[in-house]
């Protein structure tokens, strides 16, 4: 029986295209403005057009939608291009600048001055504002709206050669002033605007608007499906006016699809740059963001997030996703391929009674329970030990199977060992713990002749490796939501707790910045790659080990 392959929409549309011959190779884009870092919700545009073009065995094109200078910085198209390259979306040998087709984007303005479809305007912006008209009153033509070509085309040049003042004159579509789309009443399509750009310098004082230039740039790129977000679907009529009169052969198709909406997370450039500016966070790749540069300095994978974006699929209505359904599928990404280490993160000392000073056995640990092909580690064993400050309990309550004095545990992989006395400081807290161990308890050695219920995990005192651990919660409080009332950001004081006296076994001394480990009982971590050197490891907490999400039954 042939398997029934369900299709979104999207694929619907490039499916009819490709069927009447509209589309012989389809091309799709991303096209990010240089303006900040991405986040979480351009993974699901960049995985989605990069899929597409997968799937139809066509081509994926990165371009940078660089039109606005003031805000374009090149450590932002670098950091973008790191981000679309670690979520696994080849763009090839090349990428893209839209500031490349300034030349054919000005050519294309005088074109339409030409046609007698585009004016020089010399209203304020606020009385462009004022005669555009609103949602229910119809705009009144610009007393410009009339002028001749040829002086049209004469101003347009004095324009481009720097003749005005910034913000004396634009040029605007000549569309219709009566429209019920306001997007369609004499749109600004150029702006005198004396700027240093990033890519182009000082060779433009004239800067085209995004909703001219960009039909421009998937139509001179041969894109033939340009996905975008729905807040875009108002602006489709301009986008396809723009490539008609333009007269473009084979013009792009857009398509809007709802935007990815995490619950509890901030993903609001403005947002986050305050964020940085206040020193509240370290940077942009701080890992309580959902930027993709902090993503990825946490400890996520490009796996786990094409995963999620899979489940979240591509519809036309818009939802919110609970971000504990990315973690779910990141557990599950990590759970398989990750070692299982020991570290202790808030460590007292064990000591071993009976057990020889000078002794140091190595234990044959599995690195992973679930994988067996990633094999056995060795790992040593000795008098004392660091175990959590929690696995130990002077009086503790009922169901409580770790270690107290009388109790017996079993050190995991290791021994059973019985709890005879402790030591505490002046403040009454436990220091030390003392316990005798049963050599004939040895794991692995077929030792049958009495059970224990509780299991623990340990360093060798002696052989552990000083670390810094860092646990994260959200940066806002989920409980409240992410907003206050006045619009400011409901910050949560616990969104970093440091604990700076851990320790982890020997083998994790040479990891390597974000390699990523199962810390047992404490969860997932990374080595973090900004602050983490040679003789001062920082682990970063991923994701724990316990989810709240309950994916749905098929």
């Amino acid at each position: 029986m042939e398997e029934t392959v369900s299709k979104n929409f999207i694929e619907q549309i490039i499916d009819k295209d490709i069927e009447e011959g509209k589309c012989v190779k389809v091309v799709t884009r991303f096209p990010p403005e240089p303006n900040g870092y991405l986040h979480i919700g351009h993974a699901k545009s960049i995985l989605l057009n990069y899929g597409l073009a997968q799937k139809y065995n066509g081509k994926f094109n990165l371009r940078f939608d660089d039109t606005n200078p003031t805000k374009e910085k090149t450590e932002f198209v670098q950091s973008i291009l790191e981000d679309v390259q670690w979520l696994g979306a080849d763009y090839g040998d090349e990428y893209f600048y839209a500031s490349d087709y300034f030349d054919q984007m000005y050519e294309c303005a005088i074109k339409l001055i030409k046609k007698g479809k585009a004016y020089v305007c010399d209203l304020t912006p606020e009385e462009i504002r004022e005669y555009r008209g609103t949602l229910t009153e119809p705009g009144k033509n610009s007393p410009y709206r009339d002028r001749s070509i040829e002086e049209n085309l004469s101003l347009f040049e004095a324009m481009k050669n720097g003749e005005f003042p910034d913000g004396s004159k634009v040029l605007r579509a000549k569309i219709d002033m009566t429209s019920g789309n306001i997007n369609m009443r004499d749109p600004i399509i150029y702006r005198i605007a004396r700027m240093h750009h990033h890519n182009t310098g000082d060779k433009w004082c004239i800067y085209p608007m995004y909703d001219f230039a960009h039909p421009i740039e998937d139509a001179i790129e041969g894109v033939t499906h340009s996905i975008c977000t729905l807040e875009f679907e108002d602006h489709r009529p301009l986008y396809d006016w723009v490539v008609e009169e333009c007269e473009f052969e084979n013009p792009p198709k857009q398509i809007e699809f709802a935007k990815l909406y995490l619950t509890n997370v901030i993903t609001g450039k403005r947002y986050i740059k305050k964020l940085v500016e206040d020193g509240i966070v370290d940077g942009w790749d701080d890992p309580r963001l959902v930027s993709l540069s902090a993503l990825k300095r946490r400890g996520f994978t490009p796996s786990a997030i094409k995963t999620f974006m899979e489940q979240v699929g591509v519809s036309k209505s818009h939802s919110s996703v609970d971000y504990a359904m990315l973690e779910h599928f990141l557990r599950d990404d990590l759970k398989l391929t990750k070692p299982r280490m020991y570290a202790v993160t808030d460590p007292i000392k064990l000591v071993i009674t009976n057990y020889p000073e000078d002794q140091v056995e190595y234990l044959p640990v599995k690195n992973n329970m679930e994988n067996p092909e990633m094999g056995t580690r060795e790992v040593p064993f000795s008098r004392e030990l660091y175990i959590e400050r929690d696995d130990f309990m002077i009086d503790p309550p009922r169901k409580y199977f770790r270690l107290y004095p009388g109790n017996e545990v079993r050190l995991m992989n290791a021994y059973f060992v019985k709890c005879h006395d402790y030591k505490t400081d002046e403040n009454g807290n436990v220091t030390e713990v003392y316990c005798t161990y049963d050599p004939e308890t040895k794991s692995g050695s077929g030792f049958t002749g009495r059970k224990v219920k509780g299991t623990i995990h340990w360093v060798s005192a002696a052989h552990a490796v000083k670390a810094e651990v860092r646990l994260y919660e959200n940066i806002v409080d989920e409980e409240k939501g992410v907003y206050n009332e006045d619009g400011s950001l409901n910050l949560n004081p616990n969104s970093l707790t440091v604990l700076e006296n851990c320790y982890v076994e020997p083998a994790l001394k040479d990891a390597k910045p974000l390699d990523s480990f199962q810390f047992v009982r404490n969860g997932y971590f990374n080595v973090d790659s900004k602050d983490s050197i040679e003789d001062h490891l920082v682990f970063n907490r991923i994701v724990s080990l316990k989810s709240s999400y309950k994916p749905k039954k098929k």
